[in-house]
Parts: C-alpha cells; sequence; structure tokens
C-alpha cells in the first residue's frame, strides 16, 4: 500500500511538470508577440503638422554699416584779425546762431557809422525837394489814390494771416499728410511737394511783406506804399499758387483714391479761400493800377528828385554792405552742433580762410551697403531698427532718409548705399561705430500665415500638403503622427515671407492643419529575451527533475 502510494505521488509529480513546461511554453509564445510589437519599428512615415494661424508678419532687409555725423564743417572766417571774443571749448554744445567768437572790429564799426551819416544826409536831401515837388506837383487825387491802395492792404491783411493758417492746418491733416501722398505713389508725392514748397513761398514772403506792413500808415511816403502795395500783391499772388497747387493734390487723392466724399470737406475750404484770395488781387492790382495812372498824369519837373532818389538807394546799399561786412566779424554756429575742435586762444591773430573750429552736428546717420536684390525693395521714409555692436541692449529706430541711384563695384558685386537718420540720438553711439540695421519693407496684419517649411513648389506654383482624414494625436516621446496614406497638394497663393512665416492669400482657412515636416522611418525588429533562459538564469534550458 505504501508502494502504491509513493507511485501515485511521484505519476502526480511527473504530470504537474508537465502541465508547467506546457503553460511556460504558451506564455514564452505570447510573451515573444508582445514584446515583439513593443520593441519593434515597422518602419512607417510620420508627419509633423501644423495649424494655420492668423498673425502679422514684417518682412525687413538687413545690413550692417558705420555710424556718422549727417553734417561737418570746419568754420572759416571771411576777414582777418585779431580775436577778442573766445567762450567755447572742444566737446561744447551749441545752437544754431551761438556766438563762437569774435574778431576786432573797429574798421567795420567806423565803416557802419559814416554809411548811416551818408545815408541820413541823402534822406534830407530827398526830403527837402519831395516838399519842394509836393507843393507843385501832388495833388488831392493822387494822395486819396495811396489812401485807398493803403485800405486795400489792410483789408488783405485781414485774411492773410487765417488763410495761410488754413493751409498749413490742410497739409497736416491724415488723409494729406506724406505717408498718404507716399501711398498713393509718385504722383501723388510730386504733388505734394509742390503744394509743400509754394505753401513755404508765401509763408516767407508773408513773413517779410507783414514787416513792411507794420511800419507803414496812410503818412507814410509814397514810395514806401508803393513798395507795400506791391509786395502785399506778390505774397498774395504766392497765396494762390499755393491754394491751386493744394487744390490739384486733394483733387488728385479724391480721384486716384476712389473716395471723394473724405476731400469733399477740404475741396469746399479751398474754394473759399480760392474766392477770397482772388478779390483781394483784383482789388490790389486797381489800387496800383489807379496810382500808376495818377503819377503818369503829373508832370515830372524835377531832374534832381530823380537823382536825389537814386542817391538814397545807393546809401542805403552801401550801409547794407557794411552791415554785411561787419556781421562777418561775429563767427556764430551755422547749425546745432557740438564742437570737435577749436584750435585758437582769444588774443590769437587769424586769417581769412584759417580754420577756427570743426562743428559737427547732434543728428547722427547710419549709412549701410545693399545688394542689387536688397536695394530693390528699400523706399525713402521706410522705418529702420538698429543696434549696436559697442552698446548692448540698446535698440533705436530710424527712418530711410537717402538711397544711391548710382551702385559702387567691388570684386564683380554691386552695393548702394543707404542713408539711415536717427529718430532719437543717445551720447553712447559715436560717429565710426558699427550699426545694425533692420529696414522693415512690408507690414501685413490679421493674415493667414503658415510655417516656410510648409511651403513646396512646383512648376512655378506654390502648395502645401495636407490630410483629408485627421490624423492621430503624437504618441508622448515619439514625432510626429504615423500615416498609412499619402498627404494631397494643397495649391495655395502667397505672400510676403519673413525668415520664419509666409502668408497665405488663398487656398487655406484659420485653423487647417497642415504638414511641415516628414519624418521616413527604418524597419527594425529587437528579439525578446528567452524566458527559458531567464527561468534559468540565463545558464542553459531548463531541466526537468
Amino acid at each position: 500500500m505504501m508502494k502504491n502510494l509513493l507511485t501515485k505521488i511521484k505519476t502526480y509529480i511527473i504530470a504537474h511538470k508537465i502541465i508547467s513546461i506546457i503553460i511556460l511554453i504558451i506564455i514564452i509564445f505570447v510573451g515573444n508577440l508582445i514584446y515583439g510589437k513593443i520593441t519593434s519599428t515597422t518602419g512607417e512615415t510620420r508627419y509633423i503638422l501644423s495649424a494655420v494661424t492668423k498673425g502679422s508678419i514684417i518682412s525687413s532687409v538687413t545690413g550692417s554699416g558705420q555710424v556718422s555725423a549727417s553734417s561737418q564743417i570746419d568754420i572759416k572766417p571771411k576777414v582777418s584779425g585779431t580775436i577778442t571774443y573766445l567762450n567755447i571749448n572742444p566737446g561744447d554744445a551749441v545752437m544754431a546762431g551761438k556766438l563762437l567768437l569774435s574778431i576786432d572790429n573797429t574798421d567795420a564799426q567806423k565803416t557802419v557809422r559814416d554809411a548811416e551819416i551818408g545815408l541820413q544826409t541823402a534822406n534830407l536831401s530827398l526830403q527837402k525837394l519831395q516838399i519842394q515837388n509836393s507843393n507843385e506837383n501832388v495833388d488831392a487825387t493822387l494822395t486819396k489814390a495811396y489812401s485807398d491802395g493803403f485800405n486795400t492792404v489792410s483789408s488783405t491783411f485781414l485774411d492773410l494771416p487765417s488763410t495761410i493758417t488754413g493751409l498749413e492746418n490742410l497739409l497736416n491733416q491724415q488723409n494729406l499728410s506724406e505717408n498718404a501722398a507716399r501711398n498713393s505713389g509718385n504722383s501723388a508725392q510730386d504733388y505734394r511737394n509742390t503744394a509743400e514748397n509754394a505753401f513755404y513761398a508765401v509763408q516767407d514772403a508773408y513773413n517779410k511783406n507783414k514787416i513792411t506792413f507794420n511800419t507803414s500808415n496812410y503818412s507814410s511816403k509814397p514810395n514806401n506804399l508803393d513798395t507795400l502795395i506791391s509786395e502785399t500783391y506778390n505774397t498774395t499772388k504766392l497765396l494762390a499758387e499755393a491754394i491751386k497747387s493744394l487744390n490739384d493734390f486733394v483733387n488728385y487723392l479724391a480721384q486716384d483714391t476712389g473716395r471723394p466724399s473724405d476731400f469733399t470737406s477740404y475741396q469746399t475750404t479751398l474754394s473759399g479761400y480760392t474766392n477770397t484770395t482772388s478779390g483781394h488781387i483784383t482789388s490790389l492790382f486797381s489800387a496800383q493800377t489807379s496810382i500808376k495812372s495818377y503819377k503818369d498824369s503829373i508832370p515830372n519837373n524835377s531832374i534832381d528828385l530823380q537823382s536825389a532818389q537814386i542817391s538814397v538807394t545807393q546809401k542805403e546799399n552801401t550801409l547794407a554792405d557794411a552791415k554785411k561786412t561787419l556781421s562777418d566779424y561775429y563767427i556764430r554756429a551755422p547749425f546745432d552742433g557740438v564742437i570737435a575742435s577749436m584750435p585758437l586762444l582769444k588774443g590769437d591773430t587769424v586769417n581769412s580762410g584759417t580754420i577756427v573750429a570743426t562743428i559737427i552736428s547732434t543728428q547722427q546717420i547710419a549709412t549701410i551697403p545693399l545688394n542689387e536684390v536688397e536695394i530693390s525693395q528699400v523706399q525713402l521714409g521706410q522705418k529702420v531698427t538698429l543696434t549696436f555692436d559697442a552698446v548692448l541692449n540698446l535698440t533705436i529706430t530710424g527712418k530711410v532718409s537717402q538711397i544711391d541711384s548710382i551702385g559702387t563695384v567691388s570684386q564683380g558685386v554691386v552695393n548702394y548705399n543707404v542713408k539711415i537718420t536717427f529718430d532719437t540720438n543717445d551720447p553712447r553711439i559715436k560717429p565710426g561705430m558699427t550699426a545694425n540695421a533692420a529696414i522693415i519693407t512690408n507690414i501685413v496684419q490679421d493674415v493667414l500665415m503658415v510655417p516656410n517649411s510648409a511651403i513646396k513648389s512646383s512648376n512655378g506654383a506654390s502648395y502645401v500638403e495636407i490630410f483629408t482624414t485627421p490624423l492621430p494625436d503624437p504618441v508622448a516621446g515619439v514625432q510626429g503622427s504615423p500615416s498609412t496614406t499619402l498627404p494631397i497638394q494643397q495649391d495655395v497663393t502667397v505672400g510676403i515671407s519673413n525668415d520664419t512665416s509666409t502668408e497665405i492669400i488663398s487656398g487655406l482657412k484659420e485653423g487647417d492643419k497642415i504638414v511641415t515636416k516628414t519624418i521616413t522611418g527604418t524597419t527594425t525588429k529587437t528579439t525578446a529575451p528567452s524566458i527559458l533562459n531567464a527561468a534559468s538564469g540565463g545558464r542553459g534550458k531548463a531541466r526537468i527533475p
């Protein structure tokens, strides 16, 4: 009985081991299948996608050059003599018109005094002859003509200031600004430049005319009133020309922009100015004609009077020349700037043409060379961002102020110099420093854009790659999403681009998913470790006891 029991036990143990081996073989087979799935790559192609977004694209042309002062001049006197006043040193900042030094002007002062006495004498002689002739020749009719002429001038001056101010305000309107003209092209800029130049001309004439008017009255001498009426007539004609030039500019913009209603108020205002100014021109011309007619009707019986008038004019010219020569003894700053050098001392003797000082302007510029491809994108007035190698973390803005018309060839490469005027001056920036410029050539806002890597081309046309069905999200730690189907080509129309993004004009909408990178895998397979070996510690096959 004991023997039968041992036999049964042994049989049970052997059967149990056989079952365990079978189970182990099944586990090894299934494990190899699972491990092979986990540790192998299938050679599938993965795609990195990006969404079409909206934003701004700024395109620019970059280059490096050197900083310099916009103006530098050696100051040389026109006269010789001893320096009697000197109160500046190298490095001093000076304003335009500041007195830098003066030269002994004793002789020049005497010449001025003599000229003043000569003019006084000539005027006395003329006045004596005028008194004599007035009793004989000048009648009440001519006196009234001069009085009427002064009234006409006074009436004109009631409107001149407001009209000139009105023109200036119109030129400063946003719709009529330099930027508005620039946006409408070269013709618009030409119209505006003509209007602006005409405005400055009438402004200068008015300022001089106003001085004459303020020093005149009904009792002024006839020749002074003649001068006043003539100046006022010429000023008013210049004003009429400025009004017409600005009106031409406004009419051009009204037609060119296709928005005539935006300019109606300007046209109405200018029409009113035209009517008022035309009336003054007619009245002033009539006053001049009346005075001349009355003068012509009076016999001129005094040659001495004409001679005396000529003498007065000559003495006035002599005094003006003497004062001009006297002013040459005072050396003034021609513009705002900094004294770069002052090699002389008070008491030194200087000759005409000697350099007494060198002044550089505070306005700085950068000169940037660009090649023929880059220069084609650059225009006057474009905004610029500048950085400097010598001054870290400093960024300032500027604008393109000058572009070379003729390039310079060096080693077969054509370069064109672009001058950039700084919007602000920083004392840390010195002439000769290296400036790095980014010239903004175009800006588009709120447009569709994609990464540059997504844009492809074929036969001159641009396209992107998209999937008609969504791809699975990428697995953590793995780039891209797999797909067994190829993407399709979607034709697009592109706009401007910069270093990272390209504008999409048509062919896509915001949120569309596009391919930005394709990753092609290689097929490899890693064999799973033997579970039998693992079970036996890797030392051999498992044994059945």
